[in-house]
């Protein structure tokens, strides 16, 4: 073939020009967002936060907590959480969710301790770091931020005979089965029974009141008529201490039945400053979901989750309801 004009040659250029594919654009974001699936298009950290329910003030207090740690790590919240405590599959249906979402990390307090275990697999597997709160999960977690729930269930047991004189009969009421709180809580009351009986204290009734303040007000109710001689009550948490208070009420044993629960949600506030609660075993919700969004950025950004962060109870009465310290606990939200 001999040598092309050089108009030939022109034409030849433009045709080669016009015939080449154009690269696909790059996706929003930039060309980084295919290599970090898990960075929302914004740019922004996401963060999950699953409670295992949103009826209760104690809850509203840990998305506070979490909030504002989310807005001093330059964070987003998304909050979301079953309507009720026993909906394990409800829970695990909104993680599931959020690991398709690819959210950032997910911070959750688990319904159950067992049946969680798989779906926080799920996430870690996809490369979404899962931080526990409140209820721990019976597999390894990067963090559980909690109190030590033996420890307290044992410090409510031992305030509570103190209260009836240091012997008599005495009834539990536990929340959900499964919640690893909740047992933990009810291990550790067992212990300062076992540990009393030879003083005369006698567990006669354990039932869980399904975080159902309606339920635990029946079961109250129950116990005191196979129970006429019962001396004190120890509530797990915020429903299971409203409805025994209310149990306690109707059947005009306010006061001569000692009273002693878990959390310090406004009803129950009032509740012992009328003289119907004795004692309260007080966490510190907002401090665990602001530490528990702490946790989770520490993974996010690379570093090591700290193991366990234990957040504490502090006992609660009408003597010192009032302090300062109390006084912290009850207003940060």
């Amino acid at each position: 073939m001999g040598r092309l004009t050089p108009l030939l040659t022109v034409v030849v250029a433009l045709c080669l020009i016009a015939c080449t594919p154009k690269p696909a654009p790059a996706p929003p974001g930039g060309l980084d967002q295919a290599a970090a699936p898990n960075a929302p298009a914004t740019g922004a950290i996401r963060i999950a936060v699953v409670p295992k329910g949103v009826a209760h003030q104690f809850w509203t207090t840990v998305k506070a907590g979490a909030e504002a740690a989310a807005k001093e790590g330059g964070a987003e919240i998304a909050w979301k959480g079953p309507d009720v405590e026993t909906d394990v599959a409800r829970q695990k249906s909104i993680i599931e969710d959020f690991v398709t979402q690819r959210v950032s990390a997910i911070v959750m307090a688990a319904c159950d301790a067992d049946a969680l275990v798989p779906t926080i697999e799920q996430a870690e597997a996809a490369g979404i770091p899962v931080i526990t709160i409140d209820s721990g999960v019976k597999t390894d977690v990067r963090s559980l931020v909690a109190p030590d729930n033996v420890a307290g269930g044992k410090i409510a047991g031992e305030t509570l005979f103190k209260l009836i004189g240091g012997s008599g009969e005495v009834a539990l009421i536990p929340f959900v089965q499964g919640a690893a709180s909740s047992e933990d809580r009810e291990k550790g009351f067992k212990q300062a029974v076992d540990a009393a009986k030879d003083k005369g204290v006698k567990l006669v009734a354990s039932r869980y009141c399904d975080s159902d303040a309606g339920k635990a007000k029946d079961i109250t109710a129950d116990i005191l008529t196979a129970h006429p001689k019962l001396a004190g009550i120890f509530a797990a948490n915020e429903p299971g201490a409203i409805g025994a208070a209310n149990g306690l009420a109707e059947a005009h044993k306010s006061g001569k039945v000692k009273l002693v629960a878990y959390d310090g949600a406004p009803p129950e506030v009032k509740l012992l400053r009328e003289g119907v609660i004795q004692a309260l075993i007080l966490q510190d919700p907002y401090r665990m979901g602001f530490l528990g969004v702490q946790q989770a950025l520490k993974a996010i950004k690379g570093g090591t989750a700290d193991k366990r962060v234990d957040t504490g109870v502090t006992v609660v009465t009408s003597a010192n309801v009032d302090s300062a310290e109390v006084q912290k606990l009850l207003n940060s939200k």
